[in-house]
């Protein structure tokens, strides 16, 4: 899908007429969020979030700084814990599962949803075939060279850079160019073959070009895996997402979800009038 090439975080977003064709069996899996409270020691961050993400859908999470948006992606993943004084309340379910529940292994969690950072962090001293397979190694998993190859070249293929890379496998990934960089991250999430990929501001640090192509590469993927994007640039929401969570956070009280629904309806005809100063770039 070819998407509109980006322009600044709040003109007004035209929006496609369906954000490209409609996924009829789309791979991935349901993630549904119940209730979910989070603090850190004593501050509460977030106050009973409940929003259902489906296959063959990227859900983008809006709002402006300082209202949980992050935090609740990294609930997602079981990546809040990691925190020594961050607490949680409520379930997060995939496929009806609760990841948290007792006996839930938390390598398991993580295989099958995949985390792309604000930052593009390839391991600089692995080469890029390297950095595609590290994720195995975390999973106990062992290929022969055949095996290992063909994975190589169907993660970076899936990610948008075979064709870039082919040639210099064995390079450092770290020599990539940024957005090369985000892509390479991309691929080594998906070479686990995840259900859900979970996106933190994926462009926040690539030049437009850079970012054009990892939307394009979102927009390929979402047959694939169940998509979870957290972004505060209006017109890159409107043009990769098929559903969107506005969060807030008013002064002095934890953040949480205003509004939620499709993408169309969120930026053409939001009920809340928060909402509709908010996608219009009145605040935040």
């Amino acid at each position: 899908m070819q998407a509109a090439q980006p322009t600044s975080d709040f003109d007004v977003p035209a929006l496609a007429p369906d954000f490209g064709p409609e996924v009829l069996h789309p791979k991935g899996a349901h993630l549904d969020a119940v209730a979910v409270s989070a603090w850190f020691g004593t501050n509460k961050v977030l106050e009973r979030v409940s929003l259902s993400m489906s296959p063959g859908t990227v859900t983008a999470l809006i709002g402006p700084s300082g209202c949980g948006k992050s935090t609740f992606l990294r609930i997602l993943n079981r990546m809040h814990e990691m925190v020594p004084i961050a607490k949680l309340a409520g379930q997060v379910r995939l496929d009806g599962k609760d990841i948290y529940a007792p006996g839930q292994r938390l390598t398991e969690t993580r295989k099958r949803i995949g985390m792309v950072f604000q930052k593009p962090n390839p391991f600089p001293t692995m080469s890029i075939g390297e950095n595609v397979t590290a994720g195995l190694k975390l999973t106990g998993v062992r290929l022969g060279k055949s095996d290992r190859d063909a994975l190589i070249e169907r993660s970076l293929s899936r990610a948008g850079l075979w064709t870039e890379v082919k040639d210099r496998l064995g390079n450092a990934g770290g020599a990539l160019s940024g957005g090369q960089q985000q892509r390479l991250c991309i691929a080594r999430s998906l070479a686990v073959d995840p259900d859900v990929l979970l996106m933190d501001e994926p462009c926040s640090a690539l030049d437009p070009t850079s970012t054009f192509r990892v939307e394009q590469t979102i927009a390929e993927l979402r047959s694939e895996v169940t998509v979870v994007i957290v972004t505060h640039n209006m017109q890159q929401a409107a043009r990769v997402s098929q559903q969107c969570a506005f969060f807030l956070a008013a002064q002095g009280t934890p953040g949480g979800i205003v509004e939620a629904g499709p993408t169309t309806k969120i930026f053409s005809a939001p009920e809340d009038p928060r909402t509709e100063d908010y996608v219009n770039g009145r605040f935040g």
